[in-house]
Order: C-alpha cells, then structure tokens, then sequence
C-alpha cells in the first residue's frame, strides 16, 4: 500500500528570508536566579493548595525554558508567493489572511503581523530581521488589506522582548 503525498500549489516566490525558529535572548545568571525562585514558589503554593496541574505546568514551563536555553533555534524559511506565505512548513493562502500589519521600530521592533479570517487561528508574528518592510508591504498589499491601526507590537511581545521569555 502506497501513501500519496498532499501536493499544495504554493505559488511562485516574490520574497524570502530566514528567522529564527524562536526568539533567543541571553539572560543572566540573576534572571535565572529570580525565574528559579519564582518557580519553585509557585510549586510550593500550588502544592499547598492541592493544584498539582498547576505544579505540574510549571514545572514543565521551567524545563522547556531551560532547554532552550541550551540550544539554539534552528533558522526557517519566509517565503511569500502570490498565492499566501509559508513560514517553515506551515502554507497560508491569501484568502484565509483577513489582514497584516507591519510594526517597525528599529533595532528591537520589527515584526509581521497576520490576522486571520478564523477566529480560532491566533495572530501570526514573523519577524522581518533585515527584510525592507517596505518591499515586503509592497508585495502583501496586492492581496491583503492592510490593517494600519496595528503599528506597535502587541503586548505578548512586549512581554516577552521584556521579561526575555
């Protein structure tokens, strides 16, 4: 028996670049110090108030955090065709994008955003790195609307640029 593959028709490609698979961010020994403490204090309450998901959870949070720390996010393909984006194997067509925004703010902000018609699919963030948004902007408006009411990050990413998530 003889598995076919899924053949998606991807387009051609206007524009393409690489990004890391996840922000890495060099922390110090006293983040490390203040995320352990934290950690085990919320163990130690989860415990005590017989939340053992919660416990569990954390400890998890702790152990990915901590993994990745380790080792280095593999680079991924941007590709935006004329038919959606691909970003690493993930395919978006043009039609289930509602809208995209850019927010630009150099050197710490620079960041694609797509919303999507689903309300179940969250925002996707790409980041541009060293791609012109402008070229980027060029290409996208053809087949998306542009959504110029997001021009900041949002507060995830905030949070996460800040507290080095």
């Amino acid at each position: 028996m003889q598995t076919e593959e899924l053949q998606i028709n991807i387009g051609s490609p206007q524009l393409e670049w690489e990004v890391d698979e996840y922000p890495a961010h060099d922390r110090s020994k006293r983040w490390y110090i203040i995320a352990a403490v934290l950690g085990v204090s919320l163990i130690v309450y989860a415990v005590a108030t017989a939340n053992f998901l919660f416990a569990v959870i954390i400890l998890m949070i702790g152990v990915i955090t901590l993994l990745t720390s380790f080792v280095p996010p593999d680079r991924v393909p941007v590709v935006i065709t004329n038919t959606g984006v691909v970003v690493s194997d993930m395919y978006y067509d043009f039609q289930a994008i509602k809208d995209f925004s850019i927010a630009y703010d150099p050197p710490h902000v620079k960041n694609l955003y797509f919303e999507f018609h689903s309300p179940w699919h969250p925002l996707l963030t790409v980041p541009l790195e060293d791609t012109d948004p402008n070229e980027v902007r060029d290409l996208l408006l053809p087949y998306c609307l542009e959504n110029l009411q997001r021009v900041e990050e949002n507060l995830t990413d905030v949070l996460r640029r800040l507290y080095k998530l």
